[in-house]
């Protein structure tokens, strides 16, 4: 909450708190990955999440028929994996992240050699002003912390429901409803498929081009599949046989507005981030009609949207499947090592350390896999430089410590 919003009677006095260890800034799976890392290597440190809950992303934005779309051995944390009776694909560490703590800021004290980072916790209706004062700061905020909401021309005098796919639950409330879902990604596929499942009438707007793969070729991830090809062929090559798959099981997509962008999957997934859509029903939706494909947006009116080709559609509601993006640049005061999108400056896999004790994890484009591997890398070198510091503390100490007896 802003501070302009909250009365000076509501405030707690200010804290400051010295941490021993590590500040992470997010308690999702990035943050408990770091967190779990370094509690087995007997570090300190302290996790601040502005939610009420840990992998908040996850339990509060999420669809009620929300399921992982790849195999669970690619979506565990480290030394956290998945029960051997989980099923293939799942529905969703003694740590205690200091929950409803919201950073307002992290700036690097080159004075003393120390990371001050602001936040407002706030505990039922009173609000406490705290500075953390650390060596190391993690920042596991991820790629997704902040909806994105595009601005359409008209949509404030669009009469009808206008909510982010983040918020969007159930199709249920929509039944007999005409939706125009904003996006075609996973999330714009899979709310399109609810929609129809709860008997809405959905038109899904396809702004650019998208990859659409099976979620699995003969019983077998596709996923799991291109990970095993790319052991042994080049990703030019894992890339056309993906493709080569995708229309013996699919069909020519591009028939039904679906066209392909020129860049393969997994070339596209490395370079820019965007995920391919595993395909999980919607595509017989769209072929029989019930999930419409179309154009882009022109602009909004009360009850109609006007799209690029001219056409005019009524509409009750709009569910923008718009994605996410990082809010790091809006509290972290630095511009060395993330730019200005808030990811950092160093592709995979060297983005996860930078100078002054600087951390990232979360920001791969590679999922949880991804997160993992970057977990691991920071929690041991955290892990080493705390050792090496808490040893010299101790010698420092009992060094001055054989002093004071010698002078007595």
């Amino acid at each position: 909450m802003p501070q302009s919003f909250i009365t000076n009677d509501e405030f707690l006095s200010n804290r400051c708190i010295w941490v021993n260890g590590p500040v992470i800034v997010g308690a999702g799976p990035s943050g408990l990955a770091v967190a779990a890392g370094l509690k087995n290597q007997g570090v300190p440190f302290i996790i601040l999440e502005r939610a009420n809950c840990i992998a908040s992303l996850w339990q509060n934005r999420t669809y009620d028929r929300l399921k992982l779309h790849l195999p669970k051995q690619f979506c565990q944390l480290p030394n956290f994996p998945f029960p051997e009776d989980f099923p293939r694909v799942p529905h969703q560490f003694d740590i205690n992240p200091r929950f409803n703590e919201t950073v307002q800021s992290a700036k690097y004290d080159e004075t003393f050699g120390f990371w001050r980072i602001k936040t407002i916790s706030s505990s039922d209706s009173s609000f406490c002003e705290v500075e953390y004062i650390c060596r190391w700061l993690v920042v596991a905020t991820g790629e997704n912390a902040e909806k994105i909401e595009p601005e359409f021309e008209g949509l404030q005098h669009f009469e009808g429901n206008v909510m982010h796919a983040g918020d969007y639950k159930s199709g249920a409330s929509y039944r007999g409803k005409r939706v125009l879902v904003v996006g075609c990604g996973n999330s714009g596929m899979e709310v399109s498929l609810d929609l129809c499942n709860h008997n809405a009438k959905p038109s899904m707007v396809v702004r650019s081009s998208v990859h659409v793969l099976p979620r699995e070729v003969l019983g077998k991830s596709t996923f799991q599949l291109a990970v095993l090809m790319m052991k042994y062929f080049p990703l030019w090559l894992v890339d056309k046989i993906l493709l080569i798959l995708a229309r013996l099981i699919l069909g020519n997509v591009e028939k039904y507005g679906l066209k392909r962008p020129p860049t393969g999957p997994i070339e596209l997934k490395n370079n820019e981030g965007k995920t391919p859509v595993l395909d999980i029903g919607a595509l017989q939706k769209i072929r029989s009609g019930d999930i419409k494909v179309v154009p882009g947006i022109k602009k909004f009116s009360p009850g109609k949207v006007e799209l690029v080709n001219g056409q005019v559609l009524e509409i009750d509601s709009v569910v923008l499947a718009t994605g996410y993006r990082s809010n790091v640049p809006s509290w972290l005061k630095e511009n060395e090592f993330f730019s200005e999108n808030g990811i950092p400056k160093n592709p995979f896999p060297n983005g996860w350390k930078g100078k002054t004790g600087l951390y990232a994890v979360g920001f791969t484009k590679r999922g949880l896999s991804g997160a993992s591997l970057d977990a691991m890398s920071v929690a041991l070198d955290i892990a080493k430089s705390w050792k090496e510091e808490t040893k010299q503390k101790k010698k420092s100490i009992a060094s001055r410590q054989r002093r004071c007896i010698s002078h007595f």
